[in-house]
């Protein structure tokens, strides 16, 4: 039951259904995946065989190798279940996450080209099947409880070719379409074998998956899953307090999702300083979303584990990750190193690369970098000239080679000429007793071109902080007089996506322009 090495998991041209078959051989009893209401343990052996059974009842249906499969599920053992069985087959297929709505559903749905669009039914109150149907999907099939089955002997050879485009993931729309983005079975295994060698995982451990499937993380986590042997609890619905009596149940060892997540695990420590809030937890792992110092101090001191976070997106599963080895000032500052495999490069405005220590754009080059997007014009437009996927956030790297990230391009405030960093703003006030979380957005301003506001999100029964009391805040702690916030807005909650929960800043300029 030993981890597979990083020359066995990723020579030649692999695939993840020849990950789910090595990992069946080696350890077929060893459980794979737990729900985290009922119990129900799926093991890998069980979760190789029970895929061949639905890959040849999808066959049945009129799946074929290359046939577009769109997929709208829950996080459930049927659902990794129905996507290991597109994988087996060799189907491209299109996760959407289940919160997703007419406008984004649509829009995937006729982008992609979906033949075949599998739904939960009613989920959560919604009628998955009705808006299928409204939207003139094809081949709709409701796959929540029950899989179409079959005898595996239907089936044609496993695909071979782990290069082939095989995945298309959908960023996150604001005030366009979303994106569609291209991957490979290789390049998810590239973001998964990189998250778990930098975990330093054992067989031991027990992982949780506390966020939709459907986002590019869940196969990144099923990687490493297949890739260590342990098993990882599912939790279809995730809110606090009402989860921990599973993690505990479980005995999950290693947790997380984003700064998000790792904020509501604090919030209900806090609640009861004394006993550990999770007792077998002992690592705390995310992304996808900044994570101010103070967090993992706060992490580290009251949760009593460690916390690794790392950077990633949709068209990168897994760029850098901590690891548990790294210095508590590395783990604090910066989002950890690339793997052997991921080439960054910073550059200037002109795209010339920078030396360490001097900030800069961040572009990234490498296996687990997508293949581009569905539109041709929107890939010619996010590569350079050398390759490097151009993405728009602002960073720098250390003499060590630890990438810190300073923030986005769009996220830069320019007030009165001058470049203010909201992330350097909503570091520092995160020190402050009586902020839960806080976002920093540019509104516009006649005088200054933008000025700098403010949201502060704070806990229940904290007392109503004020402008004066944050820029004394700030300017205590060294922040430039002309980056103070010139306007403060408490909110009862920052408004966030459904996947990682991150913070819609968007949604905060429209509501205070």
């Amino acid at each position: 039951m030993s981890p597979m090495s990083a020359p066995e998991e990723l020579s030649g041209s692999p695939t993840l259904w020849s990950l789910v078959d090595r990992r069946a051989a080696l350890s077929p009893d060893t459980p794979a995946l737990v729900d985290a209401d009922t119990g129900r343990t799926l093991t890998f052996g069980a979760l190789r065989d029970g895929a061949e059974r639905v890959a040849a009842g999808l066959y049945d249906r009129g799946v074929r190798p290359g046939t577009v499969v769109a997929w709208q599920l829950p996080t459930r053992i049927e659902t990794v279940l129905f996507s290991v069985a597109l994988a087996r087959l060799g189907a491209v297929q299109s996760p959407v996450i289940p919160f997703y709505r007419d406008r984004e559903v649509d829009f995937a749905l006729r982008a992609s080209g979906a033949e075949f669009f599998a739904v939960p039914g009613t989920w959560r109150g919604f009628d998955h099947t009705e808006m299928a149907r409204r939207l003139g999907a094809r081949g709709v099939l409701e796959a929540y409880a029950d899989l179409p089955e079959g005898d595996p002997a239907v089936l044609p050879e496993p695909p071979a070719d782990g290069t082939a485009v095989r995945w298309i993931y959908w960023t996150s729309g604001t005030t366009s379409d979303p994106k569609g983005v291209l991957h490979t079975d290789r390049s998810l295994l590239a973001g998964g074998s990189c998250l778990a060698h930098a975990l330093r995982l054992e067989p031991t451990d027990v992982g949780s998956i506390a966020f939709p499937y459907a986002h590019i993380g869940g196969p990144d986590y099923l990687v490493m899953l297949l890739l260590y042997g342990f098993p990882a609890v599912l939790f279809e619905k995730f809110a606090l307090p009402e989860a921990l009596a599973a993690y505990r149940r479980h005995g999950v060892t290693v947790a997380g999702g984003s700064t998000a997540f790792y904020a509501m695990f604090l919030a209900e420590q806090r609640k009861a300083p004394g006993p550990k809030l999770i007792p077998s937890l002992r690592l705390l792992a995310g992304g996808g979303a900044p994570k101010p110092p103070e967090i993992y101090h706060a992490v580290v001191r009251e949760l009593r584990c460690q916390l690794t976070h790392g950077y990633g997106m949709t068209e990168v599963p897994m760029i850098t990750m901590n690891s548990p080895e790294d210095t508590a000032e590395h783990l604090a500052t910066t989002e950890g190193r690339p793997p052997a495999g991921m080439s960054i490069r910073i550059t200037d405005p002109d795209g010339k690369p920078v030396p360490a220590g001097v900030e800069g754009e961040v572009r990234l080059r490498g296996e687990a970098v997508c293949r581009g997007y569905l539109d041709p014009a929107q890939t010619a437009e996010a590569f350079d000239a050398e390759g490097y996927l151009v993405t728009g956030d602002l960073g720098r790297l250390t003499e060590q080679g630890h990438l810190v990230l300073t923030g986005r391009l769009k996220d830069v405030i320019i007030r009165k000429g001058e470049n203010i960093s909201a992330k350097e703003i909503e570091d520092l006030l995160h020190r402050l007793p009586g902020v839960a979380d806080a976002a920093v957005i540019g509104l516009p301003d006649a005088e200054r071109g933008e000025r700098v506001c403010a949201v502060v999100e704070q806990p229940p029964g904290a007392t109503p902080l004020t402008l004066p009391d944050i820029t004394s805040h700030l300017r205590e702690a060294g922040l430039s007089p002309h980056k103070l916030p010139e306007q403060l807005e408490l909110v009862q909650s920052l408004p966030r996506n459904e996947t990682l929960r991150k913070t819609l800043k968007y949604k905060l300029r429209e509501q205070f322009t």
